[in-house]
């Protein structure tokens, strides 16, 4: 059947199989540390209050009883088998070992994400679980990678930059007059330790990065779908251009499973081009069986079905972002930053033991200290540093900030872990208070003089002085704002 058997893209199957399991390993380890503290039973936004209010709003293996030690369990198992899978041992055997290896990690991520609530809102999310289940039915070595499959990979990269490049272009004028990058390194959610240099690159080179990106996301993923060796050459500007994001922030996996999933395109033939020495990539395969046929088949035909509400979406004139249509988190929309923050502001929280001297809580990512010049994190997601971005911007956070301002003041160890510093040793403060600070880069001379990455003024209060007693009271004060 050479209609449906890929032969010269075993590279792609590789790095697809390999690649979307790694990143369910970091996911499955982030979720092993993080989500007690912020979601399980004594957590922020407690899973059992949640189930028990509202429901899940999908499939879970919580649905009937919730603790963190089934969480545990649930993430070391995905865990685990995430990283056999970069290892590639479940490939090496007959083409449904992978398959249920792939399911196992789809169902054990939906399960968290479907009652992770806002800290499990991003669209990286529902990337990983489609792309997931995607790859439970790439094969194994033993079969030639079957080609449905590997289209529905370039159709979802498709989706991914013209969606992210038609989102910019509905939404921010700075993105159609090229100034977007005069402020999105500075106000991005958490900058990297090269993002200072970025915002320092001159103007005219910021337009030139903007046209850039047009092109990359609104022509290129046209490419994708032409013929050899056009499709690959596609595939390697989709993955130029995320690795200048990789190296400008700090976005989770979106760009590292974006890289993944452009490979999609490439062949075997064009990475040996590139890559010469490396041998012949495309092994000698065995016959494909016809049930592995049949069910590559059916579901290649179930998310064309799904792929209709994308689709409908990209060329919908109120265009969703980073929206799933379904339960299952199949056939998502994707698109990032349709608007672009001029200003940066930053909450700092601060605890004081007699209501006089304040000290300030460090976070591990977002900015905070203006000497301590921004660290990377991705493709590791720090939960609560973006949550708190979000809340700078003016988002709705009091269910989850105010029970945070309280684990501070109990000085809860879970919730402390989640964070650089505490400034009291362990102990607990008598008060604490949030914030509101203008951040903004260091010109080039104000480092040189200063050494400061930041030059911060502080513009409104929060929360006001809170004390344990207090701690249900929840008072945000927005007029604050410069």
């Amino acid at each position: 059947m050479d209609w449906f058997s890929a032969d010269g893209f075993e590279l792609a199957r590789q790095v697809l199989q390999r690649g979307i399991a790694a990143v369910y390993l970091i996911a499955f380890l982030s979720a092993a540390a993080q989500f007690p503290a912020l979601l399980g039973e004594q957590g922020l936004l407690p899973v059992p209050r949640y189930l028990g209010w509202s429901g899940a709003r999908g499939p879970t293996l919580f649905r009937r009883r919730y603790s963190d030690r089934l969480l545990l369990a649930v993430a070391w198992t995905g865990a685990a088998v995430a990283a056999l899978l970069v290892a590639g041992l479940p490939q090496a055997g007959p083409a449904w070992l992978p398959m249920l290896a792939f399911l196992l990690l789809w169902i054990l991520y939906m399960s968290i994400v479907n009652v992770g609530q806002t800290f499990y809102s991003f669209g990286w999310e529902t990337l990983l679980l489609e792309a997931g289940f995607m790859a439970a039915f790439l094969g194994s070595h033993q079969v030639a990678p079957p080609a449905p499959i590997l289209w529905l990979f370039i159709w979802l990269a498709f989706r991914l930059e013209f969606g992210a490049g038609m989102i910019k272009m509905r939404g921010d004028r700075c993105w159609r007059d090229f100034t977007a990058l005069y402020y999105h390194h500075e106000t991005q959610p958490m900058p990297g330790p090269l993002s200072w240099y970025f915002h320092h690159l001159p103007k005219p080179l910021h337009r030139v990065e903007v046209l850039g990106n047009h092109f990359a996301q609104l022509v290129v993923p046209f490419l994708l779908f032409a013929p050899q060796p056009v499709g690959s050459i596609a595939a390697a500007v989709v993955i130029v251009t995320q690795l200048w994001l990789v190296l400008s922030g700090n976005f989770a996996w979106l760009n590292w499973l974006t890289i993944i999933i452009a490979f999609a395109a490439v062949s075997d033939r064009a990475a040996e081009a590139v890559l010469p020495g490396q041998g012949r990539l495309t092994p000698d395969y065995g016959p494909t069986p016809a049930w592995f046929i049949v069910v590559v088949l059916a579901v290649s035909l179930l998310l064309l079905v799904l792929s209709w509400w994308p689709a409908r979406n990209l060329v919908a004139r109120h265009q969703l972002m980073n929206a799933s249509f379904n339960r299952w988190h199949l056939g998502n929309a994707y698109g990032a930053f349709g608007s672009i923050t001029r200003q940066r502001y930053e909450i700092i929280v601060e605890g004081s033991p007699d209501g006089t001297v304040w000290r300030e809580y460090e976070f591990k990512g977002k900015p905070g200290d203006p000497g301590r010049m921004p660290r990377q994190f991705a493709p590791y997601h720090l939960r609560l540093d973006w949550l708190m971005w979000f809340l700078a911007l003016g988002a709705r956070g009091e269910n989850w900030f105010v029970p945070f301002l309280q684990k501070l003041l109990q000085a809860d160890r879970r919730t402390l872990r989640m964070l650089r510093l505490g400034p009291f040793d362990g102990a607990a403060p008598k008060y604490v208070r949030a914030r509101i600070f203008h951040y903004r880069y260091s010109t080039w001379a104000e480092k040189r003089r200063t050494g400061l990455w930041w030059i911060r003024r502080p513009a409104g209060v929060l929360v006001q002085p809170l004390t344990l007693a207090e701690g249900t009271r929840r008072r945000y004060w927005r007029s604050d704002w410069n």
